[in-house]
């Protein structure tokens, strides 16, 4: 049996007095692929920042690998110790740095050595087209090139996990087509399994997989993503069912 690589149980979030995340369970296994979708506000970013470890639950736990990353009672592993990368919507590039200084030193924030962090960050950038560009900084690249080198600073870190949130949100439908088929890059060359936050259906159905629905802090149980994405109103009735358990 193939063990999980991701495994969340009775994971809470709260606010003040606003419980965003209520008692979740999830997992994913290796190199599985899966949508979580929801309206704005719902607290689809909130779930990817608790798996990243950017930020930590009230209580439950979350498992990597079978290790305890945090448990909201004082256990805490930090994010570049989860062996996972995420892609923001507004995509976390280091602005005073180059392109390819952007990739080599994650590399190196990341223990490896400037010899191999400066042949991996060459070849994550050929195999997503940028070696050209590798003396530029990141606002002089189009949107397109600017989302590639976020994808190829994740491929080049190989990771189990890819979190993305929203990362194709502000693109027309071309760019972000271009967008899914550089991200099958990376999947491909890191053999990494992936976690989508997001509320377009054209993207559930280009990633492929399963699909959770997260409304009012709870996770619907997963469904092929065909079966709901290829229907325009079926998916927008699925972002409003009713309070369901959270089957992983």
């Amino acid at each position: 049996m193939t063990a999980q690589l991701l495994e969340i149980r009775g994971l809470s979030r709260r606010f003040g007095n606003r419980t965003v995340l209520d008692q979740l369970d999830f997992c994913l296994n290796p190199q599985q692929r899966r949508s979580i979708a929801g309206r704005s506000g719902e607290g689809k970013s909130t779930l990817l920042r608790l798996i990243a470890g950017f930020d930590r639950p009230n209580q439950g736990e979350l498992r990597l690998h079978g290790t305890l990353a945090s448990d909201g009672k004082g256990i805490y592993l930090a994010p570049n110790q989860r062996g996972l990368q995420m892609v923001f919507q507004d995509l976390g590039l280091w602005p005073s740095r180059s392109v390819q200084a952007n990739v080599q030193d994650a590399l190196s924030m990341q223990g490896h050595g400037r010899g191999e962090a400066k042949a991996r960050s060459r070849a994550a950038l050929e195999r997503l087209g940028l070696w050209a560009l590798r003396r530029r900084k990141p606002n002089t690249l189009s949107g397109g090139e600017a989302r590639r080198l976020a994808f190829a600073r994740a491929m080049a870190l190989e990771p189990a996990l890819l979190l993305l949130d929203e990362p194709f949100a502000s693109l027309d439908p071309v760019a972000r087509n271009q967008g899914f088929e550089f991200l099958e890059e990376v999947l491909q060359a890191t053999g990494a399994a992936v976690l989508l936050v997001t509320h377009q259906p054209q993207e559930v159905l280009a990633l492929g997989g399963d699909l959770q629905i997260l409304h009012e802090g709870r996770l619907t149980p997963a469904t092929a993503a065909a079966e709901v994405c290829s229907d325009p109103n079926q998916f927008l009735q699925a972002l409003c069912p009713k309070a369901a358990p959270n089957p992983a």
